[in-house]
């Protein structure tokens, strides 16, 4: 059982670097700044370092806050760590293949919840409904973040000693500020994929992110394209004073809620702050089609990840 729950937790880093790659870096290269190639290496040195220097405040979160593991058996915890960690990735990697930016946090939250109705054992539903808040508050937060610094900067762009080397200090901009989001990216979300092996009680905070981040780079490196085109290229058009803008946004939301051991989603916060500079140029430059779709596949992701696991659990328990 614990090969099986090492393997479901590197599943779940792996999906989750294919599916939140493009938070880093989709903006930067949409905006024609930086090369795939480039944002990935970036996205994985600096995702790494975020998750073993400061990944073990979510961790907590999400291996002790959403159900009582302890007052399960060893078998038990064993079998809703393994269940929720497959099932949230199997959602995350569905996600992808249709190159949606979905929310691993809802993911691992609503597996972690479904596993623990199955067992019949205490759901912290306050501490769900606190981080549900949370996820509601990330996308507006960082659309307001970005809308303001989007006009900040573009008066900052338009002074003449600025204004003559603006390209060469947008694109420094986009390389320090895809570093800081990737490090922020990095802090929160390891989480996702190892704070329920912390929960087992077999691994250290330190341990379960350095595992975690070691599959994220892989599934970032793999598969991070797909979701990167989306976030780039079809949401709304970016330019380069947007992309640093939206990028900033984005990881200060993150690195607020990670202060304080919450669990959001990277991808609320980068959409959120590519719709700020959509609002900004004019809605009608946006792709409302792919806003509705991605917002609906945000509302399902906890109850889609929370109904397999509850069905798996009990198939596992059957069969035993």
């Amino acid at each position: 059982m614990l090969i099986l729950i090492i393997l479901a937790a590197l599943y779940m880093g792996w999906s989750m670097g294919a599916n939140d790659a493009a938070n880093c870096v989709g903006a930067n290269i949409g905006s024609g700044m930086m090369s795939v190639k480039t944002g990935i290496i970036i996205t994985c040195f600096f995702s790494f370092l975020g998750a073993v220097l400061f990944g073990g405040n979510v961790i907590k979160t999400i291996g002790d806050g959403v159900v009582s593991l302890k007052s399960l058996g060893q078998s038990r915890i064993d079998l809703i760590a393994m269940s929720s960690l497959f099932s949230a990735a199997l959602w995350v990697t569905i996600a992808t293949y249709k190159k949606f930016p979905v929310s691993t946090s809802h993911s691992i939250v609503g597996a972690v919840a479904g596993g623990g109705m199955a067992l019949n054992t205490t759901i912290h539903w306050n501490k769900i409904g606190d981080i549900a808040l949370c996820w509601i508050i990330t996308p507006v937060g960082s659309c307001i973040f970005a809308i303001l610094l989007y006009y900040i900067l573009r008066f900052l762009f338009e002074i003449p000693y600025i204004r003559q080397r603006r390209k060469n200090l947008a694109r420094a901009l986009i390389y320090v500020t895809s570093a800081y989001l990737a490090f922020m990216w990095g802090a929160n979300d390891v989480a996702n994929a190892t704070g329920i092996l912390y929960g087992t009680q077999r691994f250290t905070t330190f341990n379960a992110a350095f595992l975690g981040a070691l599959a994220i780079i892989v599934g970032t490196v793999t598969w991070g394209y797909r979701v990167i085109e989306t976030v780039g290229f079809k949401i709304v058009n970016i330019t380069p004073v947007m992309s640093i803008a939206i990028l900033i946004a984005t990881a200060l939301n993150i690195q607020i809620y990670t202060h304080y051991g919450i669990p959001v989603s990277t991808s609320h916060s980068i959409v959120g702050s590519v719709w700020g500079a959509g609002i900004v140029q004019g809605i009608k430059t946006m792709n409302m089609k792919l806003a509705r779709d991605i917002v609906l596949t945000w509302a399902l992701t906890p109850l889609v990840s929370g109904v397999i696991t509850f069905f798996l659990t009990k198939t596992i328990l059957f069969l035993r």
